[in-house]
């Protein structure tokens, strides 16, 4: 499926790099959203500033959606992807999921077999599943004549883990199956926890991102919590996912990465709205906290704030959430690094939101080898004050993939 990369796939700057102590190597990445699908037409589709807000009237039948427009992917079929056979049943969360997995493993020199598939596993961010096949299947209790009279079929997709466990069993991979509950810190804390696997020796390499789907859930929900934030960001959807291996043992076998990850970082302070619950008095705020976690990780990945080049950050247009992640950013880097705000056109997409960011990073990466080498920063925060930074170092393709 994957075959070795031939030597010269990389600059020759990538080729001589020697990766830092328990850095990770990210050999291939894949995206699903309505900006685009597939990494080389993101990578496109962010250098060229395209927006993915969609039509999306009549999307759900028999349900109506807060507004006309969203960025999400009416037309979004996952048998169009991966055939029909054993996708059925499936929630969008996890059709979303294993495409973006299938899309990761094809980016990839990674030759994924039965020596290797012992060590190979999934980390994937969620906020908490398929909320639409969850709250479907709990209906469905109530109004049928009889709870045993439901669907059994339904009930995988309630689980929260049933798009790391699909994921899983479509591509036999037999290492560790994690799925981390994160909300706006779910990319940044699966690639977190991935970290710690490959360090520990848990495994040798793992397919790591988050997703989240579209539905009149999440989009009357944004909208409640949201309603008087006129210029926020439009709900979105969407999945991306990279295949992260020990960056020491990638140099070793002659392989070149297309990113690097030195350093993540999370913390958890007062809530970023500026409201202090009770019992946060005294504690540094979100702002504060996000600078402190930017200025851990670069210390961590062994850089200076004027190596950055770049923020990849998670505003969307909530003002006083915004202002708090701009704080915290302008404390620790200044204002002299481009800021690329993913969700103007990606829109919010609530726990997909950090790794599409990283997707959009190494996008510009990946079309032009100018920024060869080059440090930039992802960032997120929640509304209950968590935070996270990570500090990542890339490299573009001189040819179209990696099998040339």
């Amino acid at each position: 499926m994957n075959a070795t990369a031939l030597p010269d796939a990389r600059p020759e700057a990538a080729a001589g790099h020697l990766p830092r102590d328990g850095a990770l190597a990210i050999t291939g990445w894949g995206t699903v959203c309505s900006l685009a699908i597939g990494a080389e037409e993101f990578s496109a589709a962010v250098a060229e500033g395209r927006s993915g807000l969609r039509d999306v009237t009549g999307m759900f039948e028999d349900e109506d959606l807060p507004a006309a427009e969203a960025c999400a992917m009416p037309d979004f079929r996952v048998r169009d992807h991966l055939g029909r056979k054993g996708t059925s049943f499936f929630d969008r969360s996890t059709s979303l999921a294993l495409v973006g997995c299938s899309l990761a493993l094809d980016d990839t020199d990674l030759a994924v077999g039965d020596d290797n598939r012992e060590r190979v596993g999934i980390v994937l961010g969620t906020t908490a599943g398929s909320i639409r096949a969850t709250g479907e299947y709990s209906r469905e209790t109530l109004v049928q004549d009889r709870p045993y009279l439901v669907n059994p079929m339904l009930f995988p997709n309630t689980v929260m883990n049933c798009a790391a466990g699909q994921a899983a069993i479509r591509h036999r991979l037999k290492g560790v199956n994690a799925t981390v509950a994160g909300g706006q810190l779910a990319g940044l804390s699966a690639l977190r926890y991935a970290r710690n696997l490959i360090r520990r020796d848990y495994a040798d390499a793992l397919l790591v991102g988050s997703v989240e789907e579209f539905s009149p859930h999440t989009a009357w929900g944004t909208h409640h919590l949201y309603a008087a934030d006129g210029g926020r960001a439009p709900v979105g959807e969407g999945s991306a996912v990279f295949v992260v291996e020990d960056a020491a043992a990638v140099h070793r076998a002659g392989r070149l990465p297309d990113a690097e990850v030195l350093a993540v970082e999370v913390g958890t302070y007062a809530p970023a709205d500026g409201r202090p619950e009770a019992g946060d008095r005294g504690r540094p705020d979100a702002a504060e906290g996000l600078a402190t976690c930017i200025a851990r990780a670069l210390e961590r990945a062994g850089a200076a704030p004027s190596e950055v080049w770049a923020v990849a950050s998670g505003e969307s247009g909530v003002e006083h959430r915004d202002a708090v992640e701009r704080r915290g950013i302008e404390a620790a880097l200044g204002t002299t690094a481009e800021r690329l705000r993913v969700k103007r056109s990606t829109g919010e997409c609530h726990s997909a939101s950090g790794s599409l960011q990283i997707a959009a990073l190494l996008g510009r990466h990946r079309i032009d080898p100018a920024l060869d080498g080059r440090l930039s920063v992802v960032t997120s925060c929640s509304p209950d004050g968590a935070v996270g930074a990570a500090v990542l170092r890339g490299w573009h393709r001189a040819r179209r993939d990696h099998r040339g």
